[in-house]
């Protein structure tokens, strides 16, 4: 269910794109090792988010060139017979990454560098620059450049062209100083990967949050409307509520949807790291709409459904202690309906020692996950989290792959984690009451089916079932 390569480092999705009947996700990918270096552009394509085929690297840095130290983040246009992919050129000898392109004649299969910058010079002022996003509206094209500025400004710049190559700068569409957007969280100093979901005169701007000290921090968004060429923006919030979760990208779908796919990082030592032999995964693509208060939401794209296989637990009931509602594989996909105190727990060891808790937290209005006790294994990182919850009766939906966790609510809101559980499947699944009350409980789970993958990369190779995530 969720997109990587067999192995090796993978992180931010790119290049998201719909052409000739297939959606296309791109993602940044270290073909040599488990480490963020050697920045290509993996690529998977589909036509229907169920049977994936992995691709030839589509974009591959230029040794001397203008790229030569990796093909950073960007994202991807269908214009004709031709996909134009814009990105992030690195090198190390400058702090910029300015903008550049690659374009694809054949469906995506091979792609075709321009060997020169599109954009060489960022605007004055500014101390960071890259992460390139264009979307078609009316008869011309629009960009956006995630920056920073000097005096302490975040920045989603804006420009405009009529063809693709001849650009035109207008200025910040957003920028700003920090802000508070959850407890201990701000809308930070940098931002990278900008991505504007707009539909019926609303918007709202997906921003990665980049600290030049602490690197990747975490992803907001800013409701609003467009007024002379500027976002004019309400009040953030955080777009996910996990830990791990960053860099996400949309994909406009031929439908009318909006797609979004975001990259989950590793949870985990470095060392673990490297003796599994890869890092990173792409979330499941997911359906974003705008609601009527301006609030983003999000929920697994409609076609996720079909993954699921058969149905192993179907439980219903009260309990004022603990009640065994049945097994799952080690990916599932599951609802639930929980009131008014307690929660569920994923036992994933046979003992009863390693779990993964998601309980209710009536007087806070918050659903909370723990897993403090998700691994055995201590190289695994621990933290709860928290994701805003005031109905009193808590619907969800979660869809665990081994090592991830994506929590989806009734609201729109997500909390997205990694945990690594040591303990083989099947996994106990639990309800216990909270302190002084008893839990209602409406359960079912389903185990997912792993997705097809048919590979083009690798001569010879033929269909197989996808690594649904490994541990």
């Amino acid at each position: 269910a969720h997109l990587r390569p067999p192995r090796n480092w993978i992180n931010d999705p790119n290049g998201l794109a719909f052409h000739d009947g297939h959606y296309h996700v791109c993602f940044q990918y270290n073909p040599y090792g488990s480490e963020h270096a050697h920045m290509h552009w993996g690529h998977f394509r589909s036509p229907d988010l169920l049977t994936w085929e992995e691709l030839p690297l589509a974009l591959t840095p230029t040794p001397g060139g203008e790229d030569a130290d990796g093909c950073f983040s960007g994202n991807a246009v269908s214009d004709g017979d031709r996909m134009v992919a814009f990105y992030s050129a690195f090198r190390t000898d400058r702090w910029a990454q300015p903008v550049t392109t690659a374009e694809s004649r054949d469906n995506g299969v091979t792609w075709t560098p321009r060997g020169s910058l599109l954009i060489p010079e960022p605007p004055e002022g500014a101390t960071m620059y890259r992460d390139p996003y264009v979307w078609r509206e009316g008869g011309g094209w629009r960009m956006l450049v995630g920056s920073a500025f000097a005096d302490g400004r975040a920045a989603a710049l804006l420009y405009e062209s009529a063809d693709l190559e001849q650009w035109e700068y207008k200025g910040p569409f957003l920028d700003g100083a920090p802000q508070p957007v959850a407890p201990g969280a701000d809308t930070g100093l940098g931002w990278e990967c900008p991505q504007y979901l707009h539909a019926d005169g609303r918007g709202a701007l997906l921003l990665s949050v980049w600290d030049p000290e602490l690197g990747p921090r975490r992803t907001v968004v800013y409701p609003g409307r467009e007024h002379d060429g500027r976002f004019l923006a309400g009040a953030p919030a955080l777009l996910d509520h996990g830990p791990d979760f960053y860099a996400p990208a949309l994909l406009p779908a031929p439908d009318g949807r909006w797609l979004l796919w975001g990259w989950s990082w590793e949870a985990r030592d470095p060392q673990w790291v490297r003796e599994a032999g890869w890092a990173g995964l792409l979330t499941l693509p997911r359906e974003v709409t705008l609601a009527e208060d301006g609030s983003v939401r999000q929920r697994p794209a409609a076609e996720l459904l079909a993954l699921r296989g058969e149905r192993t637990v179907t439980a219903a009931g009260v309990t004022a202690g603990t009640a065994v509602l049945g097994t799952v594989g080690a990916s599932f996909d599951l609802t639930a309906r929980l009131e008014p105190a307690g929660g569920l727990r994923l036992v994933t060891s046979a003992d009863g020692a390693e779990y993964l808790d998601i309980r209710i937290d009536p007087g806070a209005g918050e659903l909370v996950v723990d897993r403090d006790h998700a691994s055995l294994d201590a190289r695994a990182q621990g933290g709860t989290y928290r994701v805003p919850c005031p109905e009193a009766s808590v619907e969800l939906r979660l869809v665990v792959d081994r090592s991830v966790a994506e929590l989806y609510l009734p609201s729109g809101r997500t909390l997205t984690l990694r945990f690594y559980p040591t303990g083989d499947a099947p996994w106990r699944m639990e309800a216990r009451a909270g302190d002084g009350g008893g839990l209602g409980y409406t359960v079912s789970a389903w185990n997912l089916r792993p997705h097809t993958v048919r590979s083009l990369a690798d001569a010879g190779a033929g269909l197989t079932d996808a690594g649904l995530v490994g541990p």
